[in-house]
């Protein structure tokens, strides 16, 4: 007993003694080794010995430490493993790995757990290299400073995060809940940050984020779970799960109340990050057959070379051996991870044994500088964090199982197959979807829409205005036992849209009998699911409640009563006037070239002056009727005619078309100006009291809230326009075409200036709905399937096209100045013509015909001169004769007759033609 006593003080001071003379010659325990006398490196393992990652990640350390002193007869590795649990304080684990001396401490499956022991090495001063199996999910930019001995032994969450958004993307899904176990300390809001900015990107938001507190902080996991799941399904609508960071128990229990609920069937879908999928290789079959269907994102590593395989072999013995009543022995990612730990840590031993004295590095230099293969991927680092981006594999859980179905990276996204090894080129690009064939939840056969779709004992409830100021739009009409019916433009619009979903959509109609904004306020406050009516998509609106794009315009109208244009000279408006100046004028012109050709030959053009004048003025006034009865002789007056009778056909034909438009069709001025004179004149207006379109009148266009009237039906209209009780209505631009159409005579409607958002479907803030709507709504437009409806609903064929548009105008000079200028040009090339060929009659060979055809020549000039002068003299004295006295005139001498019978002959002679 005493001997025993002594032997223990005495193995008591020994030990404080050696502790002491450690602590002297550690000197903050660079990684380096101090003499070949001390052969064993001693490495501390920081790992949770009691979970499933824990089990696998001690047995490959065991294995990569067993494999290297096998092959190493100068220095051997020792661990240390720290008999820790989850919940564990790290600081206090680091200050015993200290006093066991280890030149490495490994391990670490959190970041808040690596931080901890990095903060406990660096404030005691300690350079002891630290290898993390795991990295921030957003590096801080000073961590190199920091914490200059941590290595990382993992990717950030970058990589892992933009896979999850691709899928998402490529399945359209737009809105998700993301779900992750909460570590105590918010390590995960980094996560949460990235996968918010990614969804943003492909047009896809987190609708809901549902923190799980770790299981060592629950009494009854499954009860909490099944509380915070029922919420999700009162509170959204998004049926899209990504469990972000989880344990594999946190993992197996959710997905066991989620499948309980029905939440892992239907329309569900649900993805898995690698902290649980890496795993699925080591989850029991009954547990893994409540992920049927999810789609997991888990790290790539190759299983065909030598060392895997025979890592493999000894894992699965020395896991068999260790733990007999795990089912699955297969190792996982995180034991790889492990492996390659310990295989890093003798490489760089040997690196160090190897190298000159006077360039010698410390052991984190050579971990740092570290450049292999090893069983988890390339081993390469930059600023103490792995190099490599991860390759990813995309598995479908099915059964009790999963399958592998496609590769991803940075770089490539989506890709089939990897010829040789990781990161080589033999891929094909697939970024629509993924090339195998999904098993979603519930076996659908179809993509899940990742959204609350309603069903047949539970159909969306969709609310109808009760009361429209136009029935047109949406009317509920009700049958013998009290059922309602529905019918109406939005409506039917509607019932196109379900058509077009490519899924059913059971669906209940309710009338409401309240105002827009009340309809407003029951969709927001989730009573009601949307609204099927006369919506006008508004700013204001949009701030509690979500409409699909507009499926009819809306702009503000002005409708006014109209007066009659009517005119004594209405007959002269279906000409200008300068078609009419034209048309005088190319008349005399005619009249002048036909009298020209024809007062030669044509007796009935021949005569006095008067005559002549009156009878060519005759003969080609009355050829614009056709009843000219005068023959012509000359082929050059009948070229004349032949242009001239055209150009009065055109002129008969256009003046009879617009005469009898103008006649026929009412003509109308409006009695209004516009919105000013309104308010300048202190007049009365109307509108839907229930709309916005009150308010706009007063806050926007600054009417006097007496001169507006509210107008509740649209049959209430004419006769507060009959009576006088309004000068001018303002209706919305669908109101304005039906009551337009309706009221054909005595209204006219102004042009919108001011445009809204138009009409559309309204449903609750985020409702995936929306979009699937509004492309159905676009393929109607695009079809002309909606202009088909305003046709039949709002724009009937009851009133004449012409109502609405502008007066016919008059007919211009531009519209046929060509026939004005080929008449005038036929009768001046005639007219030239037939001058130049009674120049050259009138020459002949001898000389007594030229003196002849002279003198001819000369007294018809003679005679013209005369008949000149004497209807100049007429015209002056005129009145001078007019008050003469019969009695003073001279008397008519023999000798004057004499001449005046002399000279009529000679008249005649001058305007007989030459002879032939």
């Amino acid at each position: 007993m005493y001997f025993s006593f002594i032997s223990f003080q005495a193995l008591s001071r020994t030990c404080f003694s050696y502790l002491l003379i450690s602590l002297v010659f550690i000197n903050g325990y660079q990684a380096e080794i101090r003499s070949r006398d001390n052969k064993v490196i001693p490495i501390g393992a920081m790992i949770d010995v009691n979970s499933r990652v824990g089990k696998e990640q001690r047995i490959a350390m065991d294995i990569a430490a067993q494999n290297y002193n096998n092959n190493s007869n100068t220095y051997k590795l020792a661990l240390h493993f720290q008999e820790t649990t989850k919940n564990s304080f790290r600081a206090i684990e680091a200050e015993e790995m200290i006093k066991k001396k280890v030149e490495v401490i490994v391990g670490m499956q959190t970041w808040t757990e690596a931080a901890s022991v990095a903060e406990v090495l660096h404030e005691a001063e300690v350079e002891v290299p630290i290898i993390s199996f795991v990295a921030p999910t957003v590096t801080p930019p000073l961590v190199s400073i920091r914490w200059p001995s941590m290595v990382r032994l993992a990717n950030n969450g970058t990589a892992y995060v933009k896979c999850i958004a691709d899928l998402v993307h490529v399945y359209d899904w737009h809105s998700v809940v993301a779900i992750y176990e909460d570590d105590a300390y918010g390590g995960d809001s980094g996560m949460l940050a990235l996968l918010s900015e990614a969804l943003q990107k492909i047009d896809s938001t987190i609708e809901y984020r549902l923190a799980l507190p770790s299981l060592s902080y629950q009494r009854d996991p499954g009860m909490f779970i099944r509380d915070e799941l029922f919420k999700i399904t009162e509170n959204t609508q998004s049926r899209v799960f990504i469990v972000l960071q989880s344990s594999l128990e946190m993992a197996i229990h959710l997905f066991k109340e989620a499948s309980q609920m029905g939440l892992v069937d239907g329309d569900s879908a649900w993805i898995i990050s690698e902290s649980v999928t890496n795993l699925l290789d080591s989850v029991n079959k009954s547990s893994i057959s409540y992920m049927q269907g999810a789609l997991g994102i888990k790290n790539y590593y190759s299983e065909n070379s030598n060392e895997y395989k025979d890592f493999e072999a000894q894992f699965r013995q020395a896991f068999r051996d260790k733990n007999p009543d795990e089912d699955n022995r297969d190792p996982s990612y995180y034991a790889l991870q492990a492996y390659d730990s310990i295989q890093m840590v003798g490489h760089a031993i040997d690196r160090m044994a190897s190298g000159n004295g006077n360039h010698k590095k410390t052991l984190l230099q050579e971990i740092v500088s570290s450049d292999f293969l090893g069983l988890s991927g390339k081993i390469q680092f930059e600023s103490e964090q792995l190099l490599r981006n991860p390759t990813l594999r995309i598995v479908n859980v099915d059964g009790k199982s999963y399958r592998e179905l496609d590769y991803w990276t940075i770089e490539n996204g989506f890709f089939t197959n990897i010829s040789t090894g990781v990161g080589k080129n033999g891929s094909s690009r697939n970024a629509e979807s993924l090339s195998s064939v999904v098993i979603w939840p519930g076996k659908l056969q179809r993509v899940p829409k990742g959204w609350n779709l309603p069903t047949k004992q539970k159909p969306m409830r969709i609310a109808v205005p009760g009361r429209t100021s136009f029935s047109k739009f949406v009317k509920v009409d009700y049958d013998e036992q009290g059922n309602p019916k529905y019918s109406g433009f939005c409506i039917e619009i509607f019932d196109k849209v379900l058509e077009l979903l490519g899924y059913d959509l059971p669906h209940e109609y309710y009338p409401i009998n309240g105002t827009y904004p009340d309809l407003v306020q029951l969709v927001y406050n989730k009573t009601y699911d949307g609204v099927v009516g006369d919506m006008t998509i508004l700013a204001e609106r949009l701030q509690y409640v979500d409409f699909t794009v507009p499926y009819a315009e809306s702009g503000l109208s002005m409708i006014v009563t109209e007066k009659s244009q009517e005119s004594a000279w209405m007959f002269m408006k279906p000409f200008t006037w300068q078609l009419w100046v034209a048309t005088g004028a190319i008349l005399i012109y005619t009249m002048l070239v036909v009298w020209y050709l024809e007062k030669d030959d044509n007796q009935e053009f021949q005569g006095t002056w008067k005559k002549q004048i009156s009878t060519s003025f005759w003969f080609t006034f009355s050829s614009l009727f056709f009843a000219h009865r005068e023959k012509m002789h000359s082929n050059l007056s009948r070229v004349v005619m032949v242009s001239w009778l055209f150009l009065v056909l055109i002129l008969n034909s256009s003046y009879t078309a617009s005469l009898s438009s103008m006649l026929t069709v009412q003509q109308l001025q409006t009695n209004v100006t516009d919105i000013e004179w309104l308010k300048k004149n202190n007049m009365k207006i109307g509108c839907d009291g229930d709309s916005f379109v009150r308010t706009y009148l007063e806050q926007v266009e600054k009417f006097k809230p007496g001169n507006i009237i509210n107008i509740s039906n649209e049959n209430y209209y004419d006769p507060v326009f009959r009576n006088y009780s309004i000068a001018a209505a303002f209706l919305e631009l669908p109101y304005e075409k039906v009551y337009i159409s309706k009221y054909c005579k005595g209204y006219s409607a102004s042009t919108p200036t001011t445009r809204f958002g138009g009409l559309g479907f309204m449903f609750q803030k985020g409702s995936p709905l929306v979009r699937d709507a509004s492309r159905a709504i676009l393929q109607l437009l695009e079809k002309g399937e909606m202009k088909k409806l305003e046709d039949i609903w709002l724009n009937p064929d009851t009133c004449s096209k012409n109502l609405n548009s502008e007066n016919t105008e008059s007919l211009k000079l531009g519209s046929l100045w060509i026939l004005y200028v080929i008449s005038g040009a036929t009768s001046t090339i005639c007219f030239i013509v037939s001058a130049i060929y009674s120049l050259k009659s009138n020459k002949t060979p001898n000389d007594d015909s030229q003196v002849n055809d002279s003198r001819s020549y000369v007294r018809r000039w003679k005679s013209v001169a005369k008949l000149t002068s004497k209807i100049y003299s007429r015209k002056h004295s005129k009145a001078n004769k007019v008050k003469e006295d019969v009695t003073d005139c001279p008397s008519i001498t023999p000798e004057h007759q004499q001449e005046m019978a002399l000279q009529l002959p000679e008249i005649i002679t001058v305007s007989s033609p030459p002879t032939q």
